[in-house]
């Protein structure tokens, strides 16, 4: 009789030299901890239990918002909201064909590598840095926000863009190609339709952490809530600042739910 254990193989096992690339590189990540745990202050993780009044009275006013100028807040947030907005459209506008010239498989190399290298250097601009310059050019307010999120948005989407082209399947490109297509029409009939889904969820998710970083901007005076938001914090007014932090709280919910219906939609 066979011993039904015996017709079972053993599980595969990977040699000490296959394992060697996987060990250098999770122990090199456990060392770069080590190295950084100084510089990065972690020992001073104590402090926050040592400082618990100051943690305190900021509790306090958290846990009693104030929401009297909650009108200002509102609009406010709708403002921010409207930048996010604008500055994700015209990011998608500008990194559909970025991504497009950034993937390997369809642009040539003496147009990807420029274009890759030209979207670092845009991921690499903070948004505040962008902000303060479009500033200068047009003023404090709304539009230097916008300009900001657009430019930082755009190097972001486009390299997610052309790293969604470039995981393509082959075969619906190869067969516009057989019946005679331009390369334009291999991008419009082989490309687009498999990494609009992508594509979609990516810009959906770019608005949402607009929404977001367009708080940051009013730092610099670009407009929104985060202005308002800042001041409450320079006064020391914590009960207004959980408010304007609920109202922010309340918004991302929303267009997280409006991003997941649209999602479901056209997904």
């Amino acid at each position: 009789m066979i011993d039904p254990s015996a017709a079972v193989p053993p599980p595969p096992r990977r040699s000490l030299s296959q394992r060697a690339p996987d060990l250098a590189l999770w122990g090199g990540l456990v060392v770069l901890l080590a190295i950084a745990f100084g510089p990065a202050e972690l020992s001073k993780l104590p402090l926050l239990f040592q400082n618990s009044a100051n943690m305190q009275e900021l509790g306090r006013g958290f846990l009693s918002p104030d929401f009297t100028e909650w009108r200002l807040y509102v609009s406010k947030m709708w403002l921010t909201i409207q930048m996010a907005l604008w500055g994700t459209t015209l990011a998608i506008v500008a990194a559909t064909p970025l991504g497009l010239l950034a993937s390997r498989n369809i642009t040539p190399a003496f147009i990807q590598l420029p274009v890759r290298r030209f979207l670092d250097v845009v991921r690499s601009v903070p948004d505040l840095v962008i902000g303060m310059i479009f500033l200068v050019a047009v003023g404090p307010g709304p539009l230097a926000g916008v300009m900001a999120l657009a430019i930082g948005t755009t190097g972001v989407l486009a390299k997610l863009f052309s790293e969604a082209v470039e995981s393509i399947d082959k075969g619906p490109v190869e067969g516009v190609r057989a019946t005679g297509g331009a390369k334009l029409h291999e991008v419009v009939w082989g490309v687009i339709p498999q990494v609009a889904p992508l594509w979609t969820s990516y810009a959906l998710y770019r608005f949402e952490s607009n929404s977001r970083s367009a708080t940051v901007l009013g730092l610099i005076g670009a407009g929104g809530i985060g202005q308002v938001l800042f001041d409450s914090l320079n006064a020391f007014a914590y009960s207004n600042t959980a408010a304007i932090v609920v109202v922010i709280i309340v918004a991302v919910s929303l267009i997280d739910m409006l991003s997941q219906a649209i999602r479901t939609r056209l997904l």
